[in-house]
């Protein structure tokens, strides 16, 4: 499926995606991925710095489930789809190229392999709060101050 650019900014702005997996005996495995961005048009990618255990589950099942979401306004998407991870070659390589071009410094040989997603299935993710119809910008507002009470700008 084609990514809208909306998805594309939610991700690009937030590289943090959280990525759910099975392991081989059927339990659920979710990992931050403080590298996911996008691939192309059509699928997202993460770079395997320190996911032996995604990696691993990917390896026997290759579905996963990757949920991108703006924390301050709440909103974000939920991204299926089908992983191929590359450890060298012309894919690995591209896909290097990809996360260089996005601004992502990792050295290379902290990055064991690049996992690259086919997205087939997307819906937003939109927290209850704009239930009761309170705008974004309030939304917004009331997080904004949440984390800046949690982490003033004198914290050290």
């Amino acid at each position: 499926m084609e990514l809208t650019p909306d998805m594309q900014r939610v991700v690009l702005e937030q590289s943090l995606g959280f990525v759910a997996t099975v392991t081989p005996d059927g339990r659920p495995n979710l990992s931050p991925k403080g590298t996911t961005t996008v691939f192309d048009a059509t699928h997202l990618m993460f770079a395997d710095v320190a996911s032996p255990q995604t990696v691993a589950n990917l390896a026997s099942n290759p579905n996963v489930e990757v949920n991108v979401v703006d924390p301050i306004v709440r909103k974000g998407y939920r991204f299926k789809g089908h992983a191929v991870v590359y450890t060298s070659g012309a894919a690995f390589e591209e896909a290097l190229a990809v996360f260089r071009e996005r601004g992502f410094t990792t050295k290379r040989e902290r990055i064991r392999s690049m996992v690259v997603i086919e997205v087939t299935d997307a819906a937003p993710l939109i927290s209850p709060a704009y239930d009761d119809g309170t705008s974004e910008d309030v939304i917004a507002a009331r997080w904004l101050q949440r984390v800046t009470e949690l982490h003033p700008p004198d914290h050290r």
